[in-house]
């Protein structure tokens, strides 16, 4: 298997990002029935201001951006989102090693980040890195997402 690098992502990636992003939410769509959820419908501009103010990185194969994450730090705690990972790749610790990234990356002394109630590899992924549910809130008839918060400390 070829050897993933990561790097801090940058306005210039957008545009990949995004394209990695749908892929990697459309079975999250087909989950809860709903193809309009906000990583779907996110429009270029909103991801480029997001990546110019907050942190982000990305796991390359090759020139092929195949992973990524961003966060923003308010109050010495990192709010990770958006931790896509190509279809292809799933399954081989990408998700795991750019969410450890993250939390370091962050220089937060807690991080906290939230998906969907259905989303069970998702729960299963943050329950064994240290994540606790701290409360639900429900968007819809059938969407709950439900945050979850660690010490980094």
């Amino acid at each position: 298997m070829d050897e993933c690098t990561t790097r801090p992502a940058s306005t210039a990636d957008a545009g990949e990002i995004l394209t990695l992003q749908r892929a990697a939410y459309a079975t999250e769509a087909q989950l809860y029935g709903d193809p309009f959820l906000p990583a779907l419908t996110q429009t270029l501009e909103a991801l480029e201001q997001e990546l110019s103010e907050g942190g982000g990185l990305v796991a390359t194969l090759g020139d092929r951006i195949v992973a990524s994450v961003r966060w923003r730090v308010e109050e010495d705690t990192a709010h990770i989102g958006r931790l896509v990972v190509a279809p292809d790749r799933q399954g081989a610790g990408l998700g795991t090693m750019l969410l450890r990234l993250a939390e370091r990356s962050s220089g937060a002394g807690r991080a906290e980040l939230f998906t969907g109630h259905r989303s069970e590899a998702n729960l299963r992924l943050y329950a064994r890195e240290g994540y606790a549910e701290i409360r639900r809130e429900r968007l819809s008839e059938d969407v709950e997402l439900v945050y979850l918060a660690k010490s980094l400390g």
